[in-house]
């Protein structure tokens, strides 16, 4: 393809517009063993996380239907969305930081797409159809017995293991223990999270089995960022230009003026996205290192050094440039690791039991004698622990008193929410404006263990 018009189509469509299906040869090499270890490490954690507990509680649960999220072990409630909020933009800020440092690394190691695809899928489509040839083989050939068996049995393992997938997927939303119960129990008690496993079965099912590539070139919002943060300092996988043009077939014996590229588009049918990395960095790219696998192999075959093809930066390929972090690296590592160190004060500062005090809307103060004035509130609270907590509210600071409806204490369950009403009783003279600020201390066994701000209606001076 020239250089004026590579840019003019993209590899998964052709000129009919119609879906050109990828037929990825299955690459070998040492980025690809590497990357092999590390989806075995994710493969281990994701399939055993949500069944991991410490002390009776989930190590890792996102349960926002109930507004409970578990990450290590510490509980999080909505209560505590600050800190969600400031983790959420620390994120997306070290994604930027990341991205502008070292491209789409994440995508070709550790995005959870690119890793059930190319080292489960992939290889489960390569054991039954075989290499890339042999599946445009079988794509081409009538539908016969063998065809049949092999595509059933593909498809059959395909739906199977997104059927496992949507399980362990709703064990991190909704616990292990309720998973078990939604497969032990009769399923006229569990209907609705039946149907959820079957919806995300079928989403896996066909993400995994037809929209592959599609959901990283067009679904994904991740490689789009890709041109407004990559510079010509970020480390990607690249094709060294230099070095390799002009390129020209291998002849063996022979004596070559051109580069050390052979065009033997090795590189090309390795890629999982259909692209050419020697046209340059490409939004396709997801960093997989596939073609540096497959360059490698045909580099030291034909007697020249490796690395045609390797993580580099276009600075590095065009001026021979090392590494080095930037400017505008070092600011926003610098803010990033300014937010860290906020949302640490934060988790460290955390208390065990939080909640909110609200006045009986629609009530005005009530007059006690003639001395005394009353609001009515009611207060919920969350206990954070593994434990119950019975707790007592002090009116901390102030002439008056609390006085519960009903029980003195308020027992809030281990993990749970607990709720109580209660009277503040103020003197008069005590009140000097319409509104009054009054702090409330929540005790456990006499030990002030966290405290809630509210406002004291009283008469119009």
């Amino acid at each position: 393809m020239s250089n004026s018009t590579f840019r003019d189509s993209i590899a998964t469509v052709d000129k009919q517009g119609k879906r050109n299906w990828i037929f990825a040869q299955r690459p070998k090499g040492r980025w690809y063993n590497l990357r092999s270890f590390v989806s075995l490490f994710y493969f281990s954690v994701f399939f055993s996380l949500p069944f991991i507990s410490i002390n009776g509680r989930p190590l890792f649960l996102l349960n926002i239907t109930e507004g409970k999220f578990i990450l290590f072990g510490a509980i999080f409630w909505p209560q505590d969305f600050f800190i969600f909020g400031l983790a959420m933009v620390a994120f997306i800020l070290f994604i930027v930081l990341f991205t502008m440092a070292f491209g789409r690394l994440f995508c070709g190691w550790m995005c959870p797409q690119t890793i059930f695809m190319e080292m489960l899928f992939r290889r489960i489509e390569y054991w039954i159809e075989g290499d890339a040839a042999a599946q445009r083989v079988l794509a081409k050939q009538p539908w016969n017995t063998d065809k049949i068996i092999r595509k059933t049995s593909k498809h059959l393992i395909f739906y199977a293991l997104s059927f496992l997938i949507a399980n362990i997927f709703l064990a991190y939303i909704i616990g292990a223990k309720a998973l078990q119960q939604i497969i032990t129990d009769p399923l006229s008690r569990h209907t609705g999270g039946f149907i959820a496993i079957l919806i995300f079965s079928g989403v896996f099912y066909g993400v995994f089995a037809f929209l592959r590539e599609q959901v990283c070139t067009i679904v994904c919002p991740y490689g789009r960022l890709q041109g407004v943060l990559l510079d010509k300092n970020s480390l990607l996988v690249a094709y060294d230009y230099q070095r390799g043009e002009p390129r020209g077939r291998f002849r063996k014996d022979e004596s070559r003026a051109l580069g050390d590229c052979i065009d033997c588009a090795q590189c090309v049918k390795v890629c999982p996205t259909g692209i050419d990395i020697r046209n340059g960095t490409q939004l396709e790219c997801t960093n997989c290192t596939a073609c540096i696998d497959a360059c490698d192999r045909m580099m030291e075959k034909t007697g020249r050094p490796k690395g045609l093809i390797r993580y580099a930066s276009e600075n590095g390929i065009a001026k021979k440039e090392p590494f080095h972090f930037t400017t505008r690296l070092k600011i926003y590592a610098g803010i990033l690791t300014l937010l860290l160190g906020i949302i640490t004060f934060m988790l460290m500062s955390r208390k065990p039991v939080s909640g909110t005090v609200m006045r009986t809307a629609g009530m005005l103060y009530q007059e006690r004698g003639t001395d005394s004035l009353t609001n009515l509130y009611r207060i919920k609270l969350i206990n954070k622990t593994t434990t119950p907590i019975p707790l007592v509210l002090k009116l901390e600071d102030e002439a008056g008193k609390i006085e519960m409806v009903g029980h003195s204490t308020i027992t809030v369950k281990a993990e749970g929410q607990g709720e109580g009403a209660f009277f503040i009783v103020m003197p008069r003279n005590a009140l000097h404006n319409r509104k009054s600020a009054l702090q409330i201390g929540i005790y456990q066994d006499n030990k002030r263990i966290a405290g809630m701000r509210t406002t004291f209606l009283g008469p119009v001076q």
